[in-house]
């Protein structure tokens, strides 16, 4: 059997931009994925991301940027139902062209997946794996159909795999899910984000092309009943949610997902480390996901070309776990305030929301923290 030096396991978004990252490294990859047609179904990934200003910077590196769609966030207004106390980040405050990017899933895909075949980088698809089995010198990536592959590292970009060594994960379902649509504006958007916290949870405008992408979050039974509206009628119902600051023409289709917190205490394991959804699944408020997703797929290629070696070797991987644990510890925590202190009507928190969002836009120091984290993470501060 042979033996690679890293098998990267998921071909989306997040397993494509390792193998990109280390692709000049001298490594034997791999890339393996579950479904049938992985290009296919990746590049069809109906989904809408917001990159960071960071984001955009690891994808230049990564030499797709330029091939991606992207409609810039120039601006971002923060505010919550019911109560008084807003805040506006700009990016020309920080010397930047955007706070972000709005860009298609299925864009990204398409972009890192030509940049994979061009490189030469191998993904076989149709390949489940059932189990890593680690050991002194390598890792066993047990498979569905019975056999085996084998590295001195194994990479999980996706899914929950399940290791020999695994410690419980972490979990808090937020009992929202999130309805998401494309809606048309009756007037431009001039490049502006909307977060507007409300009781039910967060509702996030994003500027994408002409038109917005909605992330509507609600009790599991107002989704179904969100989802049972006629277009006309959930319009109406969204127009009230979010107010007159935007006035929405149309809608499109809606679907729904469950939101929850989920993650790994520690990313790494005996020749294992987990990235993106396998590592952690934050809340899509504030849009962290996979910006936090990318800056630990940079920050593992870095730290595995910088090692050079066993990429396996448990030094090399606790390196990188000490050098992404501030960001990664402070990114979720980060997200999972926000929804406890923002989806609650309890009066005194309402009093204290307004007042912070008062607080945020008077005083600059305060607005340069949350801009900044945004934009690069947590280790942006101070």
């Amino acid at each position: 059997m042979k033996r690679h030096d890293l098998i990267i396991v998921g071909a989306g978004p997040v397993g494509m931009a390792l193998a990109l990252a280390l692709k000049d490294a001298g490594l034997d990859l791999l890339l393996v994925d579950a479904r049938a047609r992985a290009r296919g179904a990746a590049r069809d990934d109906p989904r809408i991301l917001a990159l960071s200003h960071g984001t955009r910077l690891t994808l230049e590196r990564l030499g797709v940027w330029n091939r991606l769609p992207a409609t810039a966030i120039e601006s971002i207004h923060v505010s919550h139902q019911g109560g008084l106390g807003r805040s506006l980040l700009q990016a020309e405050e920080y010397g930047q062209p955007a706070l972000g990017y709005v860009v298609a899933a299925g864009d990204l895909a398409a972009a890192l997946d030509d940049a994979l075949m061009a490189a030469g980088i191998p993904l076989r698809e149709y390949t489940t794996v059932s189990r890593l089995v680690p050991g002194a010198d390598d890792v066993l990536v047990s498979l569905a159909d019975g056999h085996n592959l084998s590295a001195r590292l194994a990479a999980c970009a996706e899914g929950s795999i399940v290791s020999d060594e695994d410690a419980p994960l972490v979990e808090r379902d937020y009992g929202q899910h999130a309805v998401i649509s494309v809606a048309t504006p009756a007037t431009p958007h001039h490049g502006r984000a909307w977060e507007r916290f409300t009781p039910q949870g967060p509702l996030a405008v994003l500027p994408c092309g002409h038109d917005c992408a909605i992330v509507h979050t609600a009790t599991p039974a107002d989704a179904d009943a969100l989802l049972a509206l006629d277009d006309d009628t959930y319009l109406a119902r969204l127009q009230e949610h979010f107010g007159q600051r935007l006035r929405f023409a149309s809608i499109g289709p809606r679907a729904r997902y469950p939101l929850l917190l989920r993650y790994r205490q520690e990313p790494v394991g005996r020749r294992t480390v987990w990235l993106g959804n396998a590592a952690q699944t934050l809340h899509p408020v504030a849009g962290q996901g996979y910006n936090l997703a990318l800056r630990d797929v940079w920050a593992c290629a870095q730290t595995l070309i910088r090692a050079g070696g066993d990429p396996g070797a448990a030094e090399t991987l606790a390196a990188y776990a000490d050098a992404r644990r501030l960001d990664r510890n402070g990114t979720i925590r980060f997200t999972d305030t926000l929804v406890r202190l923002f989806s609650t009507s309890f009066g005194p928190l309402k009093h204290a929301r307004g007042a912070g969002l008062f607080a945020l836009d008077l005083l600059p120091p305060a607005r340069h923290f949350v801009a900044k984290r945004m934009m690069f993470g947590a280790r942006a501060w101070p």
